[in-house]
């Protein structure tokens, strides 16, 4: 595995890098969406607005609403792996964390702006939620030194 997969630092690039992917799917799906439901982006005044507007294809509002996604959760996700980088917990079991969150965050993405199956997004959000309490406890038992 080249070194700098090994690094603590690299998933949490990976997901920042996977978020910038989602805003450039939004636009090319959201774009199209407004244009064919007749909605005039100038018109629009903000989320008071939104009952107003004309229905718009549901896969745009999923990747929208994925975009949003990947600034709630993960910013507890860059919390941890800057903490775990500051402090030196960066072994083998961190790093793995990290990685499989963000392969989590990546399925959840794909569910969400393909099917937008609840039941199947629900669980691999708390798989998600579980990597990242599994590496707070890890961060709080090294700080105790335990």
């Amino acid at each position: 595995m080249p070194h700098g997969l090994t690094n603590i630092m690299a998933p949490l690039l990976a997901l920042v890098v996977w978020t910038l992917i989602v805003l450039v799917w939004l636009y090319v799906r959201r774009i199209p969406a407004m244009r064919k439901a007749g909605i005039d982006p100038a018109k629009i005044k903000g989320s008071e607005s939104y009952a107003s507007l004309p229905p718009m294809n549901p896969k745009a509002v999923w990747v929208s609403d994925n975009y949003t996604h990947l600034h709630e959760q993960p910013t507890v996700f860059y919390a941890l792996c800057i903490y775990s980088h500051l402090v030196g917990l960066t072994d083998g079991i961190n790093i793995g964390l990290a990685w499989a969150y963000v392969a989590i965050r990546v399925v959840h993405t794909l569910i969400q702006v393909t099917t937008n199956y609840v039941p199947l997004r629900f669980f691999v959000f708390n798989v998600g939620s579980l990597m990242l309490m599994i590496l707070a406890v890890r961060n709080v038992l090294w700080l105790f030194g335990i």
